[in-house]
């Protein structure tokens, strides 16, 4: 993991960016990331390969093959020689900036899409009994366990390679915002990776995005990480997790680095002081235009 990410551009027009960024972590597993210039979500994609089946574990946040040849770059990623490997496409969740890049892999020969509703995650990887089960993909001689991760998305997932250690957390954990939709999933689910982390090694946690600096001021919103913190995540990350979420106000709260929010309340709370801050307005202008109108009549 000794890699720098693409920082981005202040000034994307006048200073380029080449589109995905791709690291090997070794000859079997590569870890791609689009750019800050071509999308400011900048998600990581991981491309997982067995003797038997590839893996991509997300399609990221644009769907234009032009200005995101996703789909040529994890082709050529696979091995060369005899017949290509079948790829089978899953999502961490069903957020857009996790599965926008679908489409360049529809009309691929041997390529199979898992769509992201929940029915579908539980039938095609194996997970009968959600969330409290796990399921696992077979790519030949490496197993991927499955874990449901619901909380941030209704049919959020988790992928660990049994292989290399990794774990793959997509927004469920990541050094940033943590955007919890459900308070009581969210902690169901600390709760639960937890127990499967305690019997298992870990060797690094990667999740959907990078939203810190070293310093620990969050990005967002911004097509330039200067001085960005490193992706990974480690074991004691993820046990401490359960810690982090317990007591979660459902609204906005920081715990360390992380700023923990429901984006859904925050967003109706907000609407809802709009609405109050316009009523105020118009009835004060209501009472001024009264006060006014006596003084015109009189004249």
């Amino acid at each position: 993991m000794d890699v720098h990410w693409n920082q981005g551009s202040e000034d994307c027009v006048k200073n380029p960016q080449s589109p995905i960024q791709v690291h090997q972590y070794n000859a079997q597993t590569f870890i791609l990331r689009e750019s800050l210039c071509a999308t400011y979500e900048a998600p990581f994609i991981y491309l997982l390969i067995g003797k038997t089946k590839a893996l991509l574990i997300d399609t990221g946040a644009v769907a234009d093959a032009k200005t995101m040849p996703l789909a040529q770059t994890v082709i050529s990623l696979l091995p060369k020689g005899g017949s290509r490997l079948p790829l089978m496409v899953v999502h961490t969740h069903g957020h857009l900036d996790h599965r926008s890049g679908d489409d360049q892999f529809r009309a691929l020969p041997d390529v199979e899409i898992v769509p992201t509703d929940l029915e579908s995650v539980k039938n095609r990887l194996g997970v009968a009994d959600w969330p409290n089960g796990t399921g696992l993909v077979d790519l030949g001689d490496r197993v991927i366990d499955v874990i449901p991760t619901p909380g941030h998305y209704s049919s959020h997932v988790t992928y660990y390679d049994r292989q290399t250690g990794l774990f793959f957390s997509g927004d469920f954990l990541l050094p940033g915002r943590l955007l919890i939709e459900d308070t009581d999933a969210d902690l169901a689910s600390a709760r639960r990776v937890a127990e499967f982390v305690e019997q298992h090694p870990i060797t690094y946690v990667l999740g959907g995005h990078i939203e810190l600096d070293e310093s620990g001021k969050t990005f967002f919103g911004t097509r330039h990480h200067p001085n960005e913190r490193p992706l990974q995540l480690t074991k004691q990350d993820l046990l401490a997790l359960p810690g982090i979420v317990e007591g979660f106000n459902g609204f906005y709260a920081k715990r360390g680095v992380y700023v923990l929010m429901n984006q859904n309340r925050i967003l109706i709370l907000l609407g809802a002081g709009a609405v109050i801050l316009l009523v105020a307005i118009i009835l004060t202008l209501r009472a001024f235009w009264r006060r006014l109108r006596p003084r015109a009549v009189a004249k």
